[in-house]
């Protein structure tokens, strides 16, 4: 293959994997949120929690490491309150979630200038490292490898954990049934209430981690607007992988693909406006969202709330 194509397809593969990462972390917790029975649709303001909170730790401690713990407890907090809402109280899960993403997006907002004493963005902080050079240098992929991030391995990680979780342990079958008859569930002496309490909140982990990816690893720095729909896009890719850890990760790539696309079709030189190019990716949820809502199958409790002893 000629050398210049090469670099062009590497340079695709690469962009494609590193634009997905986000939205594989935010989709895997919607998966693990709604086989539980409880829909997340608050994942786009838990991820701009993460990302920011991920560059606080990162700030504070100079650890980049840290600040992704810092992410992961920002978004367990924020999904502790859907949780509380939506299990507890019984509110609409679905206003519950937007809710939510209005008020992360107004938090972080105040929290941005509270520490940072700035609108707009934060200071630049300490990066997740990545031994690029030592990537570059493995024979075969070493031109794919080092373009990507530490995220990129977590993020495919973290799908075969989920999907090895959920089909094959005891504590996934008691998730998947949870979701699918809480009833049932009950009468066998599985606590429902536990069960969907410990899914929203690992969906809150995984989001928050998605949240860091933007702001530690693909930048070093937050800023206002930048998760820019990933969320509702991780929900399209959600449903569009039929609630299950591998089907999200495939459709994220796709998702991925079409931003990165975006990207490297701006350098071809083609007389086209560079809104249609921006407008790939969500042209691409809208297409899939018409043409496969229906044919997909939810978990058949989701987001019915669940009430103890009730018929």
């Amino acid at each position: 293959m000629h050398s210049v194509t090469l670099g062009i397809l590497v340079s695709l593969i690469a962009a494609t994997l590193r634009l997905a990462t986000p939205i594989i972390f935010a989709a895997l917790g919607g998966v693990i949120s709604e086989r539980s029975g409880v829909v997340n649709i608050g994942l786009e303001g838990i991820m701009i929690a993460g990302a920011f909170f991920g560059v606080l730790g990162s700030h504070l401690t100079k650890n980049a490491w840290i600040g992704i713990i810092f992410a992961i407890v920002a978004g367990m907090i924020i999904a502790l309150i859907h949780a509380v809402l939506s299990i507890n109280l019984k509110a609409d899960q679905v206003i519950s979630g937007v809710s939510i993403n209005i008020f992360s997006a107004a938090l972080m907002s105040f929290l941005l200038f509270k520490f940072f004493n700035r609108d707009g963005q934060t200071d630049g902080v300490t990066q997740l490292s990545y031994p690029k050079e030592f990537m570059g240098s493995i024979p075969v992929l070493g031109n794919l490898l080092k373009e990507l991030n530490w995220f990129v391995f977590i993020a495919f990680g973290l799908a075969l954990i989920l999907h090895l979780m959920l089909y094959y342990t005891p504590l996934g079958l008691r998730i998947r049934s949870v979701g699918e008859h809480p009833k049932a569930a009950d009468t066998l002496g599985i606590n429902v209430y536990k069960i969907r309490y410990l899914c929203v909140l690992l969906s809150g982990a995984f989001a928050g981690i998605g949240g860091a990816a933007l702001s530690l690893g693909a930048t070093n720095l937050f800023r206002e607007g930048m998760v820019s729909g990933k969320g509702f896009i991780a929900l399209a890719a959600m449903i569009f992988g039929n609630w299950k850890p591998f089907g999200a990760l495939a459709a994220s790539l796709l998702f991925g693909f079409a931003e990165a696309f975006r990207i490297v079709a701006q350098g071809f030189g083609w007389k086209v406006p560079d809104e249609v190019y921006y407008s790939f990716p969500y042209i691409l949820t809208m297409l899939m969202l018409a043409g496969f809502v229906g044919k997909t199958t939810p978990p058949a409790a989701d987001g019915v709330p669940y009430t103890k002893g009730e018929r």
